[in-house]
């Protein structure tokens, strides 16, 4: 069975107040 790990660096949890997904990572 295939498994992979994603990983999210975030400058905040609400995209209403202008926080983004800064970078995305994932490994197998």
């Amino acid at each position: 069975m295939r498994q992979i790990l994603l990983d999210t660096e975030t400058t905040g949890l609400e995209p209403r107040e202008g926080h983004r997904i800064v970078e995305i990572g994932a490994v197998e």
